[in-house]
């Protein structure tokens, strides 16, 4: 066998025949390649890429069986008919289109073996076809064991490199044993073709061929192969950077913060895993920072949440210039961001912490307005106040919590106390969430009474909390937690609704005072709640009554208002509470309207024997009286002070000395309403108790 093919090899031109076998091995591995990329595709992605590697694969062995063909040096006179020439390169294609198709069908493991072993044939016939178009002066014969050999070599070789590319793992060896296969099955089925063909001449003598022209049209179909193969390759290189740009995107938007591009969350915590093991094996430390913007809302609230967006923006572009060589940041979500440092001592951090709140410190420019934004930075340091990296990071946001409550201006370290208070802040929130879901919370009412008369005016509802395991805790503790912790709103519109079904069942009919937070006063909605509560319950409007302090009023004066005329024109009152205290000003009672003024306990207190308090009192009183709104006293709990209060016209009190805060049930025993279903019941002892 090897003398025959020794002898084949012999009648050809090796240049050619060096140029055929480059184009087959390229042609095969770009085919190859690109019926790779199909496998895992679907649809019509699939169906291209198959496409794709019929067309390179087809032209490839065309090329290569005809380069050959012109290699090869017969002993007769030859020409070639271009149709069939064109044919075969049809047949090479389209059977290997077919073949591909075939090998992709998923039903059974063995249609990638029988495409390939079709893709065989399709080199046969496409190689035979090209026989037809080699034209020779001379008699011609075929010897029919080479013939069968050369159809049966490339179907193995095809059937098992395709059976290998159309697993589900692929390896760099596994591939190049598949182009191998193919390139094998090729080459052998062409040298042993040609081992089959056998040429008498018919004459002694003939023209001589040209050899350049034959060397040059080789070339040629080198090529124009060569160029159908760099478009096949060119699409598959152009899909692999398109794939891995965008693997690259979407790696990075995995990591990063799609608004501010700092690391997210979860870059954050691969960065803490990294440091951990790093500062463990060289027996050094690393802090945690964490950070809380302290008045963001604010800009959201006033100036737009696209404004808040570029605040951040630029806040976040100031901490990445900030960094220096191993420092990292992160935005864990919303305002709040976390920093990493490898350190020495606690000096490292706080100069760290100092630079960020340098940065935050800095007056922030969106669009034509500056805004003032600070930080609540708290830190933790491993291995000092943590065993890993989750109860690190969580310390540190304890600590940052800590900050924020206290209004800290400097980084705060953690500590087992801090520790401790936080979380006792965690459990509270946790518990008053559950307390509001499953109404384990009460309302006490306090009485207002006219100060002339002592007739009964109205009651506020006070919101009482007695948890089972923290005991009774006041609403001076609990309230922060619900703002801090998106409670409040819920909470308002419980109490809200549960005062009005209370009142709206007293007997007489007295007003009901409710309490509105800041927070609930920024939400647009707050006049649909209220009138939805009203006609829920039955309460009239006239008989409830909005308080609120001036505090709440000067975070969004227009909005507040705005909210206020509305509350107003469902005819519910709205008095100003706490005045005298916090950021009282008169230029509040001339733009808000008003029905009642609450003085603050504070003055209260001191009226006695306090010249100063009672000047404000008095103050206080004839402004009341000049605007034509009452005044009610709070905090009042001696003789002496109802005695000063009278003396000086105020219209109505509130405190312990007029009555004391009580459930609702306890009000009828105090002189207060009775509930209209408890009159039967009263009524029909009464008469038992005559008879």
């Amino acid at each position: 066998m090897i003398t025959v093919f020794n002898c084949i090899v012999g009648k050809h031109n090796l240049a050619l025949v060096f140029v055929a076998v480059l184009v087959c091995l390229f042609g095969s591995a770009v085919a190859l390649r690109l019926l790779r990329r199909a496998v895992p595709a679907a649809g019509a992605q699939r169906l291209g890429w198959r496409f794709l590697a019929a067309v390179a694969g087809g032209g490839g062995v065309w090329a290569t069986h005809f380069v050959a063909m012109l290699a090869y040096e017969p002993p007769a006179p030859t020409s070639i008919d271009p149709a069939l020439t064109i044919l075969s390169l049809v047949i090479s294609m389209a059977g290997l289109f077919a073949s591909f198709l075939v090998s992709g069908i998923r039903a059974s493991e063995a249609f990638p073996a029988l495409g390939g072993a079709m893709a065989g044939l399709s080199f046969s016939a496409m190689h035979y076809t090209g026989m037809m178009a080699y034209r020779v002066i001379g008699l011609v014969e075929w010897q029919l064991d080479y013939v069968v050999a050369s159809i049966l070599l490339p179907v193995a070789c095809s059937a098992v490199s395709v059976a290998l590319i159309g697993q589900r793992y692929v390896g760099t060896r596994r591939f190049w044993a598949a182009v191998t296969l193919l390139v094998s099955g090729i080459v052998s089925l062409h040298f042993t073709a040609m081992t089959a063909f056998r040429v008498t001449p018919m004459a002694q003598s003939f023209p001589q061929i040209d050899a350049r022209a034959v060397v040059a049209l080789g070339l040629a179909i080198a090529v124009v192969a060569l160029i159908i193969l760099g478009m096949g390759l060119a699409s598959y290189l152009i899909d692999t950077n398109v794939r891995a740009d965008s693997e690259q995107r979407l790696r990075h938007m995995a990591s990063h913060d799609p608004l501010t591009g700092l690391p997210n969350r979860a870059s954050l915590g691969e960065f803490l895993a990294s440091s951990f093991r790093e500062a463990r094996d060289r027996n050094e430390k690393f802090s945690v920072i964490c950070m809380d913007l302290n008045r963001f809302k604010e800009i959201n609230d006033t100036l737009g949440h696209s404004a808040g967006d570029d605040a951040l923006r630029i806040l976040a572009r100031r901490m990445t210039q900030s960094l220096e060589g191993g420092e990292f940041m992160a935005r864990l979500g919303g305002d709040e961001f976390a920093a990493v440092k490898r350190i020495g001592d606690r000096s490292e951090v706080a100069a760290f912490a100092d630079r960020l709140a340098g940065v935050f410190n800095r007056p922030v420019r969106v669009g034509s307005t500056e805004a003032q934004v600070k930080a609540s930075i708290g830190t933790a340091i491993w291995p000092d106040d943590a065993k890993d990296v989750d109860e690190l990071l969580n310390n540190a946001d304890l600590a940052m919590n800590h900050a924020k409550h206290a209004c800290l201006d400097t980084v705060c370290f953690y500590d087992a106390g801090i520790g401790a208070s936080e979380r006792k802040r965690r459990k509270l929130a946790e518990a008053l969430r559950q307390a509001l879901e499953l109404e384990h919370l009460d309302l006490h009412y306090q009485v207002q009474k006219s100060l002339t008369s002592g007739a009964i005016h109205g009651y506020e509802a006070l919101l009482r909390w007695n948890h089972p395991q923290f005991g009774t805790i006041p609403p001076s503790e609990f309230i922060p937690v619900a703002e801090e912790n998106g409670l409040i709103t819920p909470l308002g519109a419980w109490v809200l609704r549960r005062a009005c079904q209370d009142a709206a069942a007293w007997e007489p009919p007295y007003r009901v005072a409710v309490n509105v937070s800041a927070i609930q006063l920024m939400d647009a909605n707050l006049p649909r709640l209220f009138h939805q509560v009203l006609m829920e319950t039955g309460l009239p409007p006239h008989r409830l009554e909005l308080e609120l302090t001036e505090t709440a009023l000067i975070r969004d004066k227009a909005g507040s208002l705005h909210i206020m005329r509305q509350i107003k024109a469902l005819g519910i009152g709205v008095s100003l509470d706490d005045f005298g205290s916090g950021y009282s000003s008169l230029e509040t009672l001339r733009s808000f309207p008003f029905d009642k003024i609450k003085l603050d306990r504070a003055f209260v207190e001191g009226i006695e024997h306090d010249r100063q308090s009672r000047a404000i009192v008095r103050a206080v009183l004839a402004l009341g009286k000049c605007l034509e709104i009452p005044v009610l006293a709070e905090g009042i709990e001696t003789e002496d002070q109802m005695a000063v209060l009278r003396a000086e016209g105020c219209d109505e009190g509130q405190g312990y000395l007029l009555g004391r805060p009580a459930p609702v049930a306890d009000l009828a025993r105090e002189g207060g309403p009775i509930r209209k279903g408890d009159r039967e019941p009263q009524q029909a002892s009464a008469q038992r108790s005559k008879a």
